[in-house]
C-alpha cells in the first residue's frame, strides 16, 4: 500500500500486519529524526510539498504504478486529504470515493448532507468570508458558533454573542490566515463526546464513545477526555444511530472515523467528522481502557479481519496542561508525576527558557498526561493530582489565559 502523511507507527504496525508500505510525506511537517523513524518500516520514503497538488498527484500516480500498489490510504490531518483521494479514486486504488471524504471533512458539506435528510438537524448558513459571517449570523438566532469548514484542532472557532465577539473573532482569523468559508450556525449546548467508528465494506463499527470537555467560550479547546463515556444504554443507543447514519449517508465505505456529537436536549446534534482516527491520544485510551490497538485494528480490517469492538474494562483519562504564557524560567514535579502508577504517559514539551504559547487552541496547550482508573470520577481526581504536581515558574508576556479557558 502507498501511505500519505502516516504517522510511524502507522506504518510499523502496517508492516506488522504484512503490507508492504510505501509512504509520502511533505518534510516541511516533521524533522528528519522523525522522518527516519517512517523511513525505517517502509519500503520506500518519498518527499514532497504537499501544498503543491499537482506534484503530490503525480507522485501518487508515479508510485501505484511503478510498484502495482492496490491502496492508497491516508489518515494524517485532513487538510491534504482531497487530492490524495481524488488522484486514488482515479486511479482505482481508493477504498472510499473521493465523495464520502468532502461529505464527511468539509464542514459545511457535512451540515447541508444532514439538513438534505433531515438527520441531526442544526439550523446553519456559509458565509463566504469574514465579511459575510456578520449577515450570516443575524438571520440565526444569537448566540452563533462560528468556524472555518477547513480547520482543524479548535482554530478559528468562537462563540458570537454580539458585535464585539464578532470583531474579536475577525481579528483572529485574519491574523491566523484561516480563509473563508466559514460556517455559522446554532449554539448546541450539552455534553460533548467523541465516538471513533471503523468501517469495511461500507458496515460501520462504534469502537467507543469519549466525553470530552471543553474550555467554552471563547475558544472551545478540549481540557480532558474521559473513555469510555458514563452513558445510559438509551443515550449510547442514540449516538450510534446517528454517527451510523451520517457514515451511511456520506457513502464511506473503509477507515476510522471520528465524528463529534453533543447530547442536546432533543438529542444528539453532530458538530463535525473526520476520516481519520481521533487525535488528544484517544487510541491510547481505548487501548488503556480496553487493550484494543485501533490502529492495528485500521491494517487487520484492510487486510480481511473481521472487525470485533471492544469491550472496556476500565477508564482511561486525558488531561491537557494549561499554563500562563511566557518565558518558562523552571519546571518541576515531572519524575514525582512519571513515578505515579496510574500514569500511562506524560508529555511535557518545554524546558526552562522557551516561550510558553497563549492557549487558543489544540495546538497551543502545554502538554498533558494520560491515565488509567476505575472509574471517571477516579480519572478526575488523578489527573487533577497531577496537575497539582506539575510546578512551573513562568514569567508572563501577556495575559495568562483568557476568561473562560482555564479548565
Amino acid at each position: 500500500m502507498l501511505m500519505v502523511m502516516p504517522y510511524s507507527q502507522f506504518v510499523r504496525k502496517a508492516t506488522e500486519v504484512g503490507f508492504e508500505v510505501w509512504a509520502i510525506w511533505d518534510p516541511s511537517l516533521r524533522d528528519r529524526e522523525y522522518l527516519d523513524e517512517v523511513a525505517e518500516h517502509a519500503r520506500e520514503l518519498l518527499l514532497t510539498d504537499f501544498s503543491d497538488e499537482r506534484a503530490l498527484r503525480a507522485l501518487i500516480a508515479g508510485t501505484v504504478r511503478a510498484h502495482d500498489i492496490g491502496t492508497v490510504l491516508h489518515l494524517g490531518a485532513e487538510e491534504s486529504m482531497p487530492p490524495v483521494v481524488a488522484e486514488a479514486e482515479a486511479l482505482g486504488v481508493s477504498p472510499n470515493p473521493a465523495s464520502a471524504v468532502t461529505a464527511l471533512n468539509d464542514k459545511a458539506a457535512l451540515r447541508a448532507l444532514l439538513a438534505a435528510h433531515g438527520l441531526s438537524p442544526v439550523r446553519s448558513e456559509v458565509a463566504a468570508s469574514a465579511e459575510d459571517v456578520a449577515a450570516a449570523a443575524g438571520r440565526l438566532p444569537l448566540p452563533v458558533v462560528v468556524k472555518p469548514t477547513h480547520a482543524s484542532g479548535s482554530r478559528g472557532v468562537a462563540l458570537l454573542r454580539d458585535a464585539d465577539d464578532l470583531q474579536e473573532w475577525t481579528v483572529r482569523v485574519t491574523e491566523a490566515a484561516l480563509p473563508g468559508p466559514y460556517l455559522v450556525e446554532e449554539y448546541l449546548q450539552g455534553p460533548e463526546f467523541s465516538v471513533e467508528t471503523l468501517s469495511a465494506d461500507g458496515e460501520h463499527h462504534v469502537i467507543g464513545i469519549t466525553a470530552k470537555r471543553t474550555t467554552g467560550t471563547p475558544f472551545f479547546v478540549e481540557t480532558s477526555h474521559i473513555h469510555p463515556a458514563p452513558l445510559g444504554p438509551g443515550e449510547r443507543a442514540a449516538i450510534h444511530a446517528v454517527v451510523i447514519g451520517l457514515l451511511d449517508l456520506a457513502g464511506y465505505r473503509f477507515g476510522p472515523a471520528h465524528t463529534e456529537v453533543i447530547l442536546t436536549a432533543h438529542g444528539p446534534r453532530i458538530v463535525e467528522s473526520q476520516t481519520r482516527l481521533g487525535g488528544d491520544r484517544i487510541p491510547l485510551l481505548i487501548e488503556t481502557s480496553s487493550d484494543y490497538d485501533v490502529e492495528t485494528a485500521v491494517f487487520r480490517a484492510l487486510a480481511g479481519t473481521p472487525i470485533e469492538p471492544p469491550a472496556p474494562r476500565h477508564t482511561a483519562g486525558a488531561g491537557f496542561f494549561f499554563l500562563p504564557a511566557g518565558r518558562l524560567q523552571s519546571v518541576g514535579g515531572l519524575d514525582a508525576i512519571r513515578a505515579l502508577p496510574y500514569v500511562q504517559t506524560l508529555h511535557f514539551p518545554f524546558s526552562p527558557g522557551d516561550e510558553l504559547p497563549r492557549t487558543t487552541n489544540s495546538f497551543t496547550r502545554h502538554g498533558y498526561v494520560v491515565v488509567d482508573a476505575e472509574s471517571p470520577a477516579e480519572a478526575d481526581h488523578r489527573i487533577a493530582r497531577v496537575r497539582e504536581l506539575l510546578r512551573v515558574d513562568v514569567r508572563e508576556t501577556v495575559a495568562a489565559v483568557p476568561e473562560g479557558s482555564q479548565p
